[in-house]
């Protein structure tokens, strides 16, 4: 761990930011004022070690301009595992040049990336406007975890990255957005048998963080191999059930 999440929960709550001047105060138009916010605050103490995650990836292949081509370009990770949650497409990848450089994509895996001593602290912000009921948010594709999964247990790295979501509960007050509280969890601390996978939302992982527990005491080798179990079992119900409903129904018609 490089940060200090509780300092950096301190240090965000009763902050605020500018109410957005398209006037919505929806998903990612709300969101991305606090994420800058969080970002600059980690960026305060860290300067040297703090990214948004096109960043980082424009800062590793532009001191390593004798990497050309994907593979070269992918290796500069020095770990398969951290170089699928944070690389780009091939095709992207092949055509990055000082001129044409990584722009940030609302799809990245981490809104903020630190990096020290080869350990990368992914860190995902989340908003919540509390004078709303909301859906939980979606956090990220189950399918994508699971073969996080795979690569951390082929590669056997379980210690060099973690996955952290940070949220904040704000309320519009005039034309500010103040933050009323925040919430921390690593990923790797909750039980992986109780994530709430949406079939129907993208096969995604949904929680609101202040919800999720972190009372999980088992090493990260043991939540990949727990998550994966999770995952098939509920693959194999989902698979069952699509069978029931949308084919046994029909294949008489079809003999």
């Amino acid at each position: 761990m490089i940060i200090d999440f509780k300092a950096l929960q301190k240090t965000i709550k009763g902050s605020s930011v500018q109410k957005p001047i398209s006037g919505t105060l929806s998903g990612h138009a709300a969101g991305e004022p606090f994420d800058k916010h969080v970002y600059s605050a980690i960026k305060k103490q860290f300067p040297k070690n703090t990214f948004r995650q096109y960043e980082y990836l424009n800062f590793l292949f532009s001191k390593n301009p004798t990497a050309i081509g994907v593979e070269e370009r992918n290796n500069l990770f020095n770990s398969p595992t951290v170089m699928f949650l944070l690389s780009r497409g091939k095709n992207a990848t092949d055509k990055w040049s000082l001129e044409n450089p990584f722009d940030e994509k609302q799809n990245d895996t981490a809104d903020i990336l630190v990096v020290k001593d080869n350990f990368y602290e992914i860190i995902d912000i989340k908003t919540r406007n509390v004078s709303k009921s909301a859906q939980p948010p979606n956090i990220i594709s189950a399918y994508k975890l699971a073969q996080l999964c795979a690569k951390m247990i082929d590669n056997e790295e379980f210690d060099n990255f973690s996955i952290n979501y940070f949220e904040i509960d704000w309320l519009l007050e005039k034309d500010l957005l103040i933050c009323k509280d925040t919430h921390y969890v690593n990923l790797f601390k909750t039980d992986p048998a109780n994530l709430y996978i949406n079939w129907a939302a993208a096969m995604q992982i949904q929680f609101h963080v202040s919800d999720l527990d972190q009372r999980y005491k088992g090493t990260s080798q043991n939540w990949t191999k727990g998550y994966l179990k999770h995952f098939v079992a509920q693959a194999k119900k989902r698979s069952n059930d699509m069978i029931t409903k949308f084919v046994k129904p029909f294949e008489k018609y079809i003999k």
